[in-house]
């Protein structure tokens, strides 16, 4: 079973930049999708989801901004969207079910634009730390999906010193994914890639940050042990990143 998740930064403009095309080559079982930015009616009135997928979608409240998306090949449950079924206007999480596999599509707060929403990140990833434990020491797989905007340690940024203290590696938001990892969650990616620097999942658009490959990773799947012992394989597909979105697609295989 293969499984994918994507910051696709835009669904609209992804279409437009070749997004069907890519997933059809990468033969995804599920894919999640994060930063949509389009409610449902505002999809082309021409396009349909690639290899013939079902779809949930869970766009913001809010035109143009957040939300989230899963797609699937077989039939699949909806479980919730946000945190105990909150109103997440923000169009955050969707929890979905695939069989026996729990899937938490996830689109975390970024706090880069202003000190108001890194408030808001920090309050955001204390309750969603709490709100997770209802799920990793289930007996079934459950998989967290998405774009964590975090780059947990210094192999996961290609600049850490010059980044310290810019949101998204600030030492509190790395201690929290220091915390949510010891409370049972497992970043299956770094497992399989090893304890060397990236490789990377974003880019930021200044100078030339994408061509010469200086990212962050901040794109992950983490697992519940039920569900890290079914990965066979992770990888990053750079060129998704490059040329559809400013995020990579971050892909991982399961025995299932």
């Amino acid at each position: 079973m293969r499984l994918i998740s994507w910051n696709v930064n835009g669904i609209r403009a992804a279409i437009r930049k070749g997004l069907d095309e890519f997933v059809k080559n990468l033969e995804p079982d599920v894919l999640m999708l994060q930063e949509i930015r389009c409610l449902e009616e505002q999809l082309p009135k021409d396009w349909s989801p690639p290899l013939e997928m079902d779809y949930a979608w869970h766009p913001a409240e809010r035109k143009g901004y957040s939300g989230v998306a899963t797609l699937s090949n077989k039939d699949f449950t909806i479980m919730g969207k946000g945190k105990n079924n909150e109103n997440d206007d923000e169009g955050r999480i969707l929890i979905t079910k695939h069989d026996n596999l729990t899937l938490i599509n996830t689109y975390l707060p970024s706090g880069s634009s202003k000190i108001e929403r890194q408030t808001y990140k920090e309050n955001w990833i204390e309750e969603y730390l709490i709100w997770l434990n209802e799920y990793v020491d289930l007996d079934s797989p459950v998989i967290i999906a998405g774009d964590l905007n975090i780059a947990h340690t210094e192999n996961d940024i290609w600049n850490p010193s010059g980044n310290k203290m810019t949101s998204g590696f600030l030492p509190n938001e790395r201690e929290w994914f220091d915390r949510l990892l010891r409370s049972g969650w497992i970043d299956v990616c770094r497992r399989e890639f090893g304890d060397v620097k990236g490789p990377y999942s974003w880019w930021s658009n200044r100078g030339r940050a994408r061509i010469l490959d200086r990212g962050w990773r901040i794109d992950y799947f983490l697992a519940n042990h039920a569900a890290a012992k079914l990965v066979t394989n992770a990888e990053i597909n750079r060129e998704g990143g490059l040329i559809v979105s400013d995020h990579a697609p971050v892909i991982i295989d399961l025995n299932l």
